[in-house]
């Protein structure tokens, strides 16, 4: 198993939490997303991944969150009206931004990215174990396959993952989430 870890900053509003400031007031955190793949087999440099195939594409998807504002499609409609009309870099997810959700959003992101990439140094098996996304230094969520793709915590709806126009800019591909969803093959231009 090897760890990959990225970091941002983000705000956002968990609606319906228990905690009063979240769930009433824009509030940010510095975030801590740990990637972890798997495999039972070693590549050509003897490694289950090389962390520099994900130097773009996936750092790309998780440093979409950096300083940006998450939203909620199911919140107030006038709310997320405002926040994208005062904010440049926002992202709206089809669940609320909790750090669990957060975990399952991005193990789908990844997972889906993994799918599309052409291994070509012998790599085999590789898998996405979990993501874990630490909001504070003593809380964090972590979340499965299992967790990612279960319905009783509410279905993510990939196409409903959005990313405004200047988040997109930031891409080496500006493309990028456009490719993923329609599975096309990704091939780290570092490595051919």
């Amino acid at each position: 198993m090897i760890r990959k870890l990225f970091k941002f900053e983000n705000a956002h509003i968990v609606r319906g939490c228990s905690t009063q400031r979240c769930r009433a007031s824009i509030h940010g955190h510095s975030y801590e997303i740990e990637v972890l793949f798997e495999s039972n087999f070693l590549d050509h440099g003897q490694m289950v991944f090389d962390f520099g195939l994900m130097k773009q594409s996936i750092k790309d998807l998780i440093d979409s969150f950096d300083h940006a504002i998450t939203l909620w499609d199911g919140d107030d409609q006038d709310y997320i009206k405002d926040m994208k009309k005062h904010s440049q870099r926002w992202i709206q997810l089809p669940v609320s931004p909790s750090a669990e959700q957060f975990s399952r959003v991005i193990f789908i992101m990844v997972d889906k990215m993994l799918a599309s990439t052409k291994m070509i140094n012998g790599e085999k098996e590789v898998t996405l174990h979990s993501i874990i996304v630490h909001e504070t230094k003593t809380g964090y969520a972590q979340g499965f396959r299992d967790d990612a793709y279960n319905k009783n915590m509410g279905l993510i709806d990939p196409d409903k993952i959005l990313f405004s126009d200047t988040v997109k800019e930031d891409w080496h591909d500006k493309d990028l989430w456009n490719k993923v969803l329609r599975g096309e093959i990704f091939i780290n231009p570092d490595t051919v």
